[in-house]
C-alpha cells in the first residue's frame, strides 16, 4: 500500500517537467487548498504549475483526516462488538485487535483515496507537478528544486504543521504527532496523549479502544475549549467509559526517559504526578508553514499566526493570494478547498468575491460526535445578539432509541425575537451527517417557522432538528 500511495502523491522516481516560459497561475502546495486552486484555474484553461515539498493531499491525506477517520472507524466497530447480546447475539469471543490490521486498512484506504487528485490526473489536467522546497526569488518569481518558474498569479497554500512544545525533556523522551503517529505498525500498550483539542480526543478514544492503555492531559478545566460546554462534558464521559484516564487542569511539566519506559511528570493544583507511558502522542494545535518561502523576497506580509490576506485572499502583493490552513484561522479541510477556488477565480475572475460570511460545519469525530455550525450563545453575545436556544435531547427521538444511540441533543440558537437560526450544536453518533442539513437550512435562510413544517423521514436520528423548530414554535404559541 505504501507503494501504491507514493505512486500517486510522491513517485519515487519522478522528474520535474520542463518550466514554461511564464505561468498564468503558480500554486505552492499541494493539500486540499493547493489542489483545488489549481484544478479550477486547469479548468478554465489557465497554465498552471503546482510546487510541492512533499506529497500531494496534504495534511488531510497523508496524516490528518483521512487517516484518523479510518482508525476511529474501526475502533468502533471493533467496540459495537461489546453491546452484541443487546441486539439479541448469542455471546461469543470476542477476537483481539490486529493492530497491524487496523494500519494496513488504514493505508489502503488512503492509497485509494490518493488517485482522486493523483500525480497521473493533475498531469492529465495540464497541470506542471514540481516537487521541491519552493522560494520566492522576487514579486513574480518563484525558484523550485534548480529551476526558476516566472508567474503572473499565485496562490500560498502551504498549509501548517503540528505545533512544538516547550515542555523539558520531551525531544530526548521521543513522541509522535499527527505527522508520525500513523506510521505505527505496533499497538503502545500504554499511550499518553497531551492535548485535549479534537484529535487529540479522537485517538485517545479510539487508541484505548484498540487496546492501549491510554492518559489524556489537558491543561484546561473541559476538553474542546472552543465547544459547547455540555458537548465536552459528555465528551469526557464518553472517553471515561471507553476506559481513557482523563486528567483535566493538568499540566505536563517534564518528560523522560528511563530504561524502556517513559514518564511524563503532571502538575495539577499543586499536586505533582508521574504518569509511566510506552508512547506519547503530542497535540496541542498546527501552525502555518510560513518559513523558507522567501515571503519578504515577493512583498508579502506575514507573521508567526500566518500570511496576511484581505477579503478578497490577496496578500501585500497584488499579484499573490493565499489559501488554507497557512492564512485562515479555521484549519478544516472544508474551508480550505474553498478558499483555494475562492482564491483562483479571485486572481482572474471578473467580479471578485469576498470572503465567504457563510457558517462553517466542523465535527469533532469521537464517539458520540460531536458537531457545530454558527455562533455559540456567548459569541453572539458578545456582538450585543439576543440568544435564544431550543434543545432535543436525543433519547426523546424515536429514531435514536430504535438505533439503541440514544446518547447526545439538538441544540439550535436563534436570534430571539426572530426565527433566525445563529448557530446549532450536535452530539449525536451521526453527528457529521446532521449537522450538514443545518448547513444547508442556514445557508438558505430558512428560519426556524419553516423548519418546523419541512417533512423528514420516519424514524431517523434527523428528526431531532425538526423537533427543536417545533419547540420554537410551541414557545412563541405560549409567550
Amino acid at each position: 500500500m505504501a507503494d501504491d500511495l507514493l505512486r500517486r502523491v510522491r513517485p519515487p522516481n519522478w522528474q520535474n517537467p520542463q518550466p514554461r516560459s511564464r505561468y498564468d497561475l503558480i500554486v505552492v502546495g499541494g493539500g486540499p487548498a493547493g489542489l483545488a486552486a489549481a484544478e479550477l484555474a486547469a479548468r478554465e484553461g489557465r497554465s498552471v504549475a503546482l510546487l510541492e515539498r512533499y506529497r500531494l493531499g496534504g495534511n488531510s491525506l497523508n496524516s490528518g483526516s483521512i487517516p484518523s477517520k479510518a482508525i476511529i472507524r474501526a475502533a468502533r466497530v471493533l467496540v459495537s462488538l461489546r453491546d452484541e447480546e443487546d441486539f439479541g447475539a448469542t455471546a461469543f469471543e470476542r477476537p483481539a485487535t490486529d493492530f497491524a490490521a487496523v494500519m494496513e486498512r488504514m493505508r489502503r484506504l488512503r492509497a485509494r483515496i490518493a488517485e482522486y487528485h493523483s500525480i497521473d490526473r493533475l498531469c492529465a489536467r495540464g497541470i506542471d507537478v514540481f516537487f521541491g522546497g519552493a522560494r520566492f526569488l522576487g514579486p513574480d518569481t518563484l525558484g523550485v528544486a534548480d529551476a526558476s518558474l516566472s508567474f503572473s498569479k499565485a496562490i500560498v497554500a502551504t498549509g501548517a504543521r503540528p505545533q512544538a512544545s516547550s515542555i523539558p525533556g520531551l525531544a530526548q523522551a521521543g513522541f509522535q504527532t499527527s505527522d508520525t503517529i500513523f506510521d505505527l505498525t505496533e499497538l503502545p500498550r500504554r499511550l499518553g496523549v497531551i492535548g485535549g483539542g479534537p484529535l487529540g480526543c479522537e485517538l485517545a478514544q479510539a487508541f484505548s479502544r484498540l487496546g492501549s492503555q491510554v492518559t489524556l492531559v489537558q491543561n484546561e478545566p473541559k476538553f474542546l475549549p472552543h465547544d459547547d460546554r455540555d458537548a465536552a462534558e459528555l465528551l469526557s464521559m464518553s472517553l471515561s467509559r471507553d476506559g481513557v484516564d482523563t486528567r483535566l487542569n493538568t499540566a505536563v511539566v517534564a518528560a523522560r526517559r528511563e530504561g524502556d519506559a517513559k514518564w511524563l511528570d503532571t502538575l495539577s493544583n499543586g499536586v505533582k504526578c508521574s504518569i509511566p507511558v510506552d508512547d506519547i502522542l503530542l497535540s496541542v494545535g498546527r501552525v502555518p508553514n510560513v518559513e523558507e518561502l522567501g515571503l519578504e523576497a515577493a512583498g508579502i506580509a506575514y507573521e508567526a499566526t500566518g500570511i496576511a490576506v484581505d477579503r478578497y485572499l490577496r496578500t501585500s502583493n497584488q499579484n499573490v493570494y493565499a489559501a488554507g490552513d497557512v492564512c485562515q484561522s479555521y484549519q478544516f479541510t472544508n474551508v480550505a478547498e474553498s478558499c483555494g477556488r475562492l482564491a483562483a477565480h479571485n486572481a482572474f475572475g471578473a467580479g471578485a468575491q469576498r470572503q465567504s460570511n457563510l457558517a462553517v460545519p466542523w465535527c469533532t469525530y469521537c464517539d458520540p460526535e460531536i458537531a457545530h455550525i454558527g455562533l455559540h450563545p456567548h459569541e453572539a453575545r458578545a456582538q450585543s445578539i439576543p440568544v435564544k436556544s431550543f434543545t432535543i435531547m436525543m433519547q426523546d427521538v424515536e429514531g435514536a432509541i430504535t438505533d439503541g444511540l440514544d446518547e447526545g441533543f439538538v441544540k439550535i440558537h436563534i436570534r430571539e425575537g426572530t426565527d433566525q437560526i445563529l448557530g446549532a450544536t450536535i452530539v449525536a453518533t451521526r453527528a457529521a451527517e446532521l449537522i450538514n442539513e443545518m448547513s444547508v437550512i442556514m445557508n438558505a435562510g430558512i428560519g426556524m417557522r419553516r423548519l418546523a413544517s419541512i417533512l423528514h423521514s420516519y424514524p431517523a436520528q434527523s428528526d431531532a432538528i425538526r423537533l427543536a423548530a417545533m419547540a420554537f414554535l410551541e414557545d412563541r404559541s405560549n409567550a
